[in-house]
């Protein structure tokens, strides 16, 4: 009865219905409590899954469908053509019969018999298929014929581990699957800094009173103040500066990290995004792609001091104190000058200089890395050797 509840949970949620995994949780304790009667079972599973009694008709309708009887045909409806739930639990009792039969009886019975009902669509054959099948599988759930028999269920969970490991894998071992999964992630991870970022330009409900609001807001009620308005203290836009490394050991996070600014634009007065490699020029993020506006030799040796003197020469003029200035790199300058000098002036101009480090902290300054001549010279350095710190990262400084 633990997996049909769970069948009938992901029913729920495909007609519309907003469950937890708490709830689910509760639902599947009342089962076990109540038993498989009918009407217990109705009651049981509607006080652990219903919110709001405005669902409850959508619940009733889903329920009758999922732990159908048989009824009265429809008039002129052949015996051949009852509905799914009809046709595959015939008896009263609901799936009460299933249990006293063998698992080989259990399985034949329910079974989705797609040839009978070519016309039957997704959510039927999600609410017509019962447990018996699936466990028969093999351990990793593939067929003879390479394909995957899983439950709802079990494909949100699976992709929700997925979901999870990819967050936590390191850029340095993502595989080119790794890294179309992870496009889409980013999407959905850029969304949720949108939502952070918009709650700080929102109205607030309690503060300080906006007399002047208030009084404006008053004359639809006849100089009533009906609708108070409060005062909040809204940040100021900043200006954005990013430069992004986009050399070999690098590029993908720079693709994550322009990704995740992309929603984040509206809330600086002004952007600007550069990317180098042993020179600078400005780019843009445009379909999911970076686009260079000028000559960029992805191919040459990393030489961040001489990107940090060709920036002063030609942007210096984009620096104010009211500019955050985002630098992505790994700080490995090929034993080249790094130029440190440069990024303290480059500090003294502007409002804060944070760092972000794609490498695992254990790889900081060994080898060619010069990040400790760097550090001093900015406000924060932070780790983002996954998603997981990238976002983090990002939420930190913007």
């Amino acid at each position: 009865m633990r997996d049909v509840t769970l069948r009938f949970i992901d029913a729920l949620r495909t007609a519309g219905l907003r469950i937890s995994v708490g709830e689910s949780i509760d639902a599947v304790r009342a089962v076990a409590a109540v038993g498989i009667e009918r009407e217990p079972l109705r009651e049981a599973l509607a006080a652990s899954l219903v919110k709001d009694e405005a669902d409850r008709p959508l619940f009733e309708a889903t329920f009758a469908r999922f732990f159908a009887t048989p009824g009265a045909r429809r008039k002129g409806t052949p015996r051949g053509h009852l509905s799914a739930g009809v046709e595959q639990r015939p008896h009263p009792d609901g799936l009460a019969h299933l249990l006293d039969r063998p698992p080989a009886q259990r399985r034949e019975d329910t079974q989705p018999s797609r040839q009978r009902q070519p016309h039957q669509g997704r959510d039927l054959q999600l609410e017509q298929e019962q447990p018996g099948g699936a466990q028969e599988e093999d351990a990793d759930g593939e067929r003879e014929g390479g394909g995957t028999d899983l439950t709802p269920s079990s494909r949100s969970l699976a992709a929700l581990l997925t979901r999870r490991a990819l967050l936590d894998k390191p850029f340095k071992a993502f595989g080119p699957r790794d890294v179309e999964a992870a496009k889409e992630l980013v999407e959905e991870l850029a969304r949720r800094l949108h939502v952070v970022l918009s709650r700080r330009y929102k109205r607030r409900k309690r503060g300080r009173l906006d007399f002047r609001r208030t009084i404006r807001a008053s004359l639809a009620y006849g100089g009533v103040p009906v609708d108070v308005q409060w005062r909040g203290r809204r940040p100021g836009k900043r200006d954005l500066i990013a430069l992004c490394d986009l050399s070999g050991s690098v590029a993908l996070v720079a693709d994550f990290l322009l990704a995740l600014l992309a929603p984040a634009r509206a809330y600086f007065r002004r952007v600007r995004t550069f990317a180098y490699v042993d020179r600078f020029c400005e780019i843009s993020f445009e379909h999911g792609y970076v686009v260079p506006h000028g000559e960029l030799d992805l191919y040459a040796a990393s030489d961040f001091g001489r990107v940090l003197q060709q920036f002063w020469q030609e942007q210096a003029a984009l620096l104010t104190r009211n500019t955050l200035v985002l630098i992505l790199g790994d700080a490995r300058n090929n034993r080249r000058p790094p130029r440190a000098d440069l990024l303290v002036r480059l500090r003294h101009q502007v409002r804060e200089v944070v760092w972000l480090n794609p490498e695992p902290h254990e790889r900081w300054n060994t080898g060619d890395s010069v990040i400790r001549l760097y550090t001093p010279a900015c406000d924060r350095v932070l780790a983002c050797s996954n998603l997981r710190e990238l976002l983090g990262a990002l939420r930190r400084c913007v």
